[in-house]
């Protein structure tokens, strides 16, 4: 296990969100006539370009929110600061993002609270964090777990650029969180641990353990075979409540005076969510009185099991690679330097 560190920058900032004038170092989402956004950063001396022309950061910087600025071309873009839900869908990324209409149900499912404890496994490019730390604020306690340490930095830079640098309920560290959690958190301490990855039935046991009784465990996850996996290996370790799984879909709407009606493109499937909580040590649940449909639990010619362990690759499971190259962009436009290649 290896703690990423922190970039040299600000002071930590936590929760707090600068709401004055625009000043250099602001994200600024600037909106067109046509609705289309761009996210800059005002930089001194920096410039906006489009192919309809262009115009200065110095323009906007000292103006308050909600300023409109003209460009060369006479195009207006009216510039705000992004709220979080823009952020984490423009920011650079190396992993997929969990999208905010996800974000929003793990941080209300999970029952997430200002003080809470939490670990999170699975950090990808930052976006649930962002959400997680919002929730925890400055006095809660948010420990991240990417085993990848390309993905880290990416999410460190996410993270610090949105709260202007390195927030205090925050801990980021890169390993596998089989070897990591037993190591930051004691037996029965931690309230709530968010998992997004591959194979999340692999770490039930260290989780349990980490667990208070009452906790909430909650998955994220892209497919029903994983969706299936998960749920029984959780009924057959016997330490949590029935498991509850959903997925949320996100609907648009047209809004033109009276042409008023559903958006032609809408936010279907992104990912299943699943939820259980810790019961206390030495307690049993009550069996469920509802009995499994024929062949829900299927089985070899031998009446065995099937096997499964070739299942659960990403591969099989349709995870896109991510790239080295686009993960090298990513690590750039959050300010975080490459990767010290490993001593031979």
């Amino acid at each position: 296990m290896t703690d990423l560190p922190a970039a040299s920058g600000p002071a930590p900032t936590g929760a707090t969100r600068h709401t004055g004038p625009f000043r250099y170092g602001d994200r600024v989402q600037l909106t067109d006539p046509r609705g289309h956004l761009h996210t800059i950063t005002l930089t001194e001396g920096g410039t906006f370009h489009t192919h309809k022309g262009w115009f200065a950061h110095a323009d906007l910087a000292g103006q308050p929110e909600g300023s409109v600025v003209r460009s060369s071309g006479g195009v207006e873009y009216l510039a705000l600061r992004p709220l979080l839900a823009d952020y984490v869908v423009s920011m650079p990324r190396g992993a997929a993002v969990v999208y905010p209409k996800d974000a929003g149900q793990v941080v209300a499912m999970a029952d997430i609270f200002p003080g809470a404890r939490v670990v999170e496994a699975g950090v990808g490019s930052g976006a649930l964090t962002l959400f997680l730390l919002r929730a925890v604020g400055d006095g809660g306690q948010l420990h991240s777990i990417e085993r990848r340490e390309d993905f880290a930095a990416v999410a460190r830079g996410n993270v610090e650029g949105f709260f202007g640098g390195p927030h205090p309920a925050w801990r980021l560290s890169v390993g596998d969180l089989a070897d990591v959690l037993p190591q930051v958190a004691e037996r029965g301490t931690v309230d709530r641990v968010v998992l997004d990855m591959l194979a999340p039935w692999e770490n039930i046991e260290v989780v349990a353990d980490a667990l208070v009784p009452g906790g909430v465990l909650v998955c994220y996850v892209a497919t029903t075979t994983q969706l299936s996996r998960l749920a029984e290996d959780l009924r057959t370790d016997g330490r949590f409540t029935e498991p509850a799984a959903w997925e949320s879909m996100v609907r648009t709407w047209h809004l033109e005076g009276l042409a008023v009606r559903p958006d032609h493109r809408m936010i279907g499937h992104t990912g299943f969510l699943l939820t259980a909580r810790r019961l206390a040590d030495g307690v049993q649940a009550p069996l469920r009185r509802r009995r499994p449909a024929k062949g829900a639990y299927p089985v070899a010619a031998d009446g065995a099991p099937v096997a499964d362990a070739d299942l659960w690759t990403a591969e099989e499971l349709g995870e896109q690679p991510v790239s080295d190259k686009k993960v090298r962009r990513a690590r750039r436009e959050v300010g975080q330097p490459p990767e010290t290649p490993a001593a031979p």
